[in-house]
């Protein structure tokens, strides 16, 4: 992907009419969900439209979120796939496991309990195919006893760690199910944000403006970013701003980021047509 992602659209897989308009909803990537979205007795059907759908790479990127290894074995080989997003992840030898059933494919292990958050580094670390981890909040709160968003802090911060000491990318926010509070949509994603969670899963398309405001850097990060790049515009090493702020490697590679991430606000212009 050519920008950094911050919305992932779920979607129900035995929808077929319901993915297509995912498609074009505007996420940056859409998943097709096979697991809890699907009654048992529309598992197949919601297999088989999936392979279908991903015989050609579609507009919008596709991630699947798998219910069985049947899935593994239906999906891995398809044009369309560019991920599998890995349902209640306990132990690293299971996501080893779905490397060995889909080679090449990059793998998105979910933490759904509290022996997952636990085994979260190791989960993170398992394979070279895992390009990230997240939290699956609604399984993990059962587990938990969790009543509320503050009793989900340390497990948040534990993923958000694991993932850096993995090499990963910084985790997306698991969804947030109260579709119509979208001022409480924007409250937790700046909590998130805060915790160093980077975008967030959507269960609706009327979620996806809400995250991306959310988690686009203000204009005062976006300046602060570019006064560091233009006093120090290599890895030279550590040095102190006229302000006195100290700039070393990673603030240098935080500043890049945020720049980044406010391009998708700001796109470069188009060249001039000749």
């Amino acid at each position: 992907m050519t920008t950094i992602p911050l919305t992932w659209l779920y979607v129900p897989g035995d929808r077929p009419q319901v993915v297509e308009k995912a498609l074009s909803a505007g996420a940056d990537v859409v998943i097709v969900d096979l697991e809890d979205a699907v009654a048992p007795d529309r598992k197949e059907y919601a297999r088989a439209a999936t392979a279908e759908l991903l015989t050609e790479p579609p507009a919008t990127p596709v991630h699947v979120r798998v219910a069985t290894e049947e899935d593994v074995r239906a999906l891995t080989g398809l044009p369309g796939l560019a991920g599998l997003r890995l349902p209640k992840i306990t132990q690293a030898f299971q996501v080893q496991h779905i490397a060995g059933l889909a080679p090449g494919v990059p793998l998105h292990p979910l933490l759904e309990s509290a022996l997952g958050v636990e085994h979260a580094y190791t989960i993170a670390s398992a394979h070279p195919a895992v390009k990230s981890i997240g939290l699956g909040e609604a399984d993990l709160c059962a587990d938990l006893g969790v009543r509320n968003e503050s009793g989900l802090d340390w497990p948040r911060s534990r993923v958000v760690v694991a993932a850096r000491a993995a090499g990963l990318a910084p985790p997306a926010q698991s969804v947030y199910r109260h579709i119509s509070d979208l001022t409480g949509l924007a409250a937790s994603c700046a909590h998130g944000r805060s915790l160093g969670f980077l975008g967030r899963a959507a269960i609706h398309p009327a979620q996806l403006p809400v995250i991306e405001r959310a988690y686009l850097p203000p204009r005062s990060e976006v300046a602060a970013a570019e006064e560091i790049l233009t006093a120090s515009p290599t890895d030279t090493g550590a040095l102190a701003l006229p302000d006195g702020r100290f700039v070393d490697a990673a603030v240098l590679e935080a500043a890049r980021r945020t720049l980044a991430l406010a391009r998708r606000r700001d796109p470069p212009p188009l060249p001039s047509p000749l």
